[in-house]
């Protein structure tokens, strides 16, 4: 084999021009392949991202809501204790009401009623704030019920009912103010 000869069957090795241009549309699509799957990882990367970071915001909020509800149901809880419910009856001048009484479906009463205790005297380091002038309920106005009738050991009102008029400034209304009554004189 001579020199030429060799170059010859060397030169039919080398690929032709047709056969590269053959490939490169192949490359091109493998190129864009991989381009676009990077592109997809990186938004699916980022939208992650953003998921994550929804939700460690709603975790945090989330515990945050439910400290502040443990604290008010601790407030709650506070308030609602016998003791605490007790403590306000007392300051508002609620008394325990002692055995109940019920009426039963024909009318009957069941038990004993009986009014309720006075209540007890506050103790005198600690003053009731009220009114400036001193002009406080001090109980219930007009005769005692279980004190028996109007009459017995009371000086009678001005309608001569017993008890306490309940508009003392104002007269009967047959009655002139100024006016007796006849049969007094």
């Amino acid at each position: 084999m001579t020199a030429q000869e060799r170059l010859a069957k060397l030169a039919r090795m080398v690929p032709t021009g047709t056969s590269t241009a053959a490939r490169t549309p192949f490359v091109l699509l493998i190129v864009v392949l991989l381009g676009s799957g990077m592109l997809a990882l990186l938004l699916l990367n980022a939208s992650l991202n953003q998921g994550s970071f929804e939700l460690s915001e709603l975790r945090r909020e989330t515990q945050e809501l439910t400290d502040e509800q443990q604290a008010l149901q601790a407030e709650v809880d506070a308030f609602s204790a016998p003791a605490a419910l007790a403590e306000r009856a007392r300051e508002l001048g609620l008394v325990p009401g002692g055995p109940p009484a019920f009426l039963g479906p024909d009318g009957t009463v069941l038990g004993e009623p009986a009014p309720a205790p006075e209540p007890e005297e506050q103790e005198a380091e600690e003053p009731e704030e009220g009114p400036e002038d001193g002009a406080r309920d001090e109980g219930p106005v007009g005769p005692d019920p279980s004190s028996g009738p109007a009459g017995a050991g009371e000086a009678a009102g001005p309608d001569g009912s017993g008890g306490v008029d309940p508009d003392p400034g104002t007269e009967g209304p047959d009655e002139e103010p100024g006016e007796e009554e006849e049969g007094g004189r």
